[in-house]
């Protein structure tokens, strides 16, 4: 089925899937999870209630009880099920994606992620094969309010914020639901209504056009930070007070003054391989050993549980905690800089200089080509650059990185959408634009 992907089931909602696809993904869980109570959340865009009412239909027509919280953050749901032992969740949700988008998160015991190699291939498999045969005694739905208890979860982690001046953009998605129950009426907030169909802009803060409301917001205001959420709140990204964005991979590095300076933890962190080796470097002062792996949720928080590690994040502003059963937190990321922005305030230090210090490198960011053969463009370009300079390092888990002395690059498919992908990085802007306009060439001749 189109909708389904490595990291969860979604698409352009009644062209990708539709509401007989709902059900029987309802129908077909609780056989998959071998469960027979399952929790459901769903975000605010126009299509959810309809998805909710065919999946949770399919769901109890199974015999398996329904435990609905409503309207919530993707999140909320990850804490739900894994504080309460529930053996599986879904959230209703297509996170940073357009409008006309909708989607399935799905999540097991400890809220660990069902992707496709773990799980949904199954289902989708049983989708096309298997007959439905509701049972004798149908499933309940319970309605039940995990709210409060997250908000405490997440007000522990919450401190003076009194010196800051700051500027949130809820990019009207989920993040508005709880935002000012964390933040009352201190910051200023812009976007900050409940609605699925995005009048103010998409809620992608990867795309830059999305993020200039926010960056004049803090340029106006002479704010210290600006904070801009995605569509379901499991992503947030910075804006610092001169209203430059703050590649995301670089707070990886600014939690360790969190994690390692004010707690004095020692152990081991998370990084997607697009990330840039600054974070490492930095995190080297802690004697922090990072660990890096693929990107998307469906790896990350396996990974970060496998390896003990104590916290961890990725290029698209997805930040993992040890704490928060090894998932990610748009709303708990979001505290936990606020807290290290306003210790750094208090040193005369501000945000844009406490990045300045990260950034080793010339970045390329990521840049996107939209082509059919992804790995035959692939392969030529690895194997153009393992002919004429020897890599000092390889890794091949999720497409290629490969280093060299003064510069490196990782080249992948999406997983989510039509792109190739890659990212450079360099000592300098003029080797930087040279590898670039490298990569760019033979990558083009499979346009």
């Amino acid at each position: 089925m189109k909708a389904f992907h490595a990291y969860d089931i979604r698409g352009i909602y009644n062209r990708d899937f539709n509401k007989e696809d709902a059900y029987k993904i309802g129908y077909f869980l609780p056989k998959l999870l071998n469960t027979k109570r399952i929790l459901v959340g769903r975000d605010v865009r126009e299509s959810s209630p309809e998805i909710y009412q065919y999946l949770t239909n399919g769901i109890t027509d199974a015999g398996a009880d329904v435990h609905s919280i409503g309207l919530s953050t993707t999140p909320m749901v990850y804490f739900a099920t894994a504080k309460f032992d529930f053996d599986a969740s879904v959230q209703i949700t297509a996170s940073h994606n357009p409008k006309e988008y909708n989607g399935i998160k799905i999540s097991r015991t400890n809220a660990l992620p069902v992707g496709y190699d773990t799980g949904l291939a199954d289902l989708e498999k049983m989708m096309i094969q298997e007959k439905i045969s509701p049972a004798n005694q149908k499933g309940k739905i319970i309605e039940i309010d995990i709210k409060e208890e997250y908000l405490i979860f997440l007000k522990s982690y919450l401190t003076d914020l009194s010196n800051l001046k700051i500027g949130i953009d809820c990019s009207n998605g989920m993040a508005a639901l709880l935002i000012k129950d964390i933040y009352a009426d201190a910051p200023m907030y812009i976007f900050d209504d409940l609605d699925g169909t995005f009048p103010n802009h998409e809620a992608n803060p990867l795309v830059p056009e999305n993020i200039v409301d926010i960056q004049k917001h803090v340029k106006d205001n002479k704010l210290d930070v600006g904070v801009i959420f995605d569509g379901d709140a499991d992503r947030v990204m910075f804006i610092d007070e001169k209203a430059q964005f703050v590649s995301p991979d670089l707070i990886i590095a600014l939690l360790g003054h969190y994690f390692f300076e004010e707690k004095g933890l020692k152990g081991r962190v998370l990084q997607d391989i697009r990330t840039s080796k600054a974070v490492g470097e930095y995190l080297a002062q802690y004697n922090a050993e990072t660990h890096i792996w693929r990107v998307g949720r469906a790896f990350a928080a396996p990974k970060l549980r496998e390896i003990d590690g104590i916290f961890g994040g990725e290029l698209a502003g997805h930040y993992y905690f040890k704490d928060f059963y090894y998932s990610d937190s748009g709303l708990l990321a979001s505290i936990l800089v606020l807290r290290i922005i306003s210790n750094l305030k208090n040193k005369g230090i501000s945000f844009s200089d406490a990045i300045s210090k990260i950034i080793g490198y010339k970045n390329s960011g990521e840049i996107n080509f939209k082509i059919e053969q992804k790995q035959e463009a692939i392969a030529e370009v690895v194997k153009h650059f393992s002919t004429i300079e020897k890599p000092e390092k390889v890794l091949d888990f999720d497409g290629y990185r490969l280093e060299f002395p003064d510069w490196w690059f990782n080249v992948r498919p999406s997983n989510t959408e039509p792109y190739l992908r890659l990212l450079v990085e360099a000592t300098s802007d003029e080797l930087l634009k040279q590898k670039v306009d490298e990569i760019k060439t033979i990558i083009k001749k499979y346009k």
